[in-house]
């Protein structure tokens, strides 16, 4: 994964990650690749079985974000992300966190 310039527009979106995503690392990837995209937020399992994310950036560091949580980690199977936008002045944790 790359560092991406925190320079640009602030993007801010809650991201809801559907499939195969708990059990399988996906929250400690999701923290990992926001920290090195200089992106505040969190991560946090659901009881529905999906992954919520809320995330702000630069909107190049979030379009790079975005396609790694399409990917996410090895056993990771991701069927949907659902986006939705914040308020680009949304406070978030800074650095990345995952939340219980």
């Amino acid at each position: 994964m790359v560092a991406v310039s925190s320079s640009g527009a602030r993007t801010a979106l809650r991201i809801v990650v559907v499939g195969r995503v708990q059990g399988v690392g996906y929250r400690w990837y999701a923290r990992e690749c926001g920290r090195r995209l200089l992106i505040a937020g969190h991560v946090s399992n659901q009881p529905d079985g999906t992954v919520l994310v809320e995330a702000a950036g630069s909107s190049q560091s979030m379009q790079v974000f975005m396609e790694q949580l399409r990917s996410g980690p090895g056993p990771a199977t991701v069927a949907d992300l659902r986006t939705e936008a914040l308020a680009s002045d949304a406070r978030l944790p800074d650095p990345f966190s995952i939340s219980r």
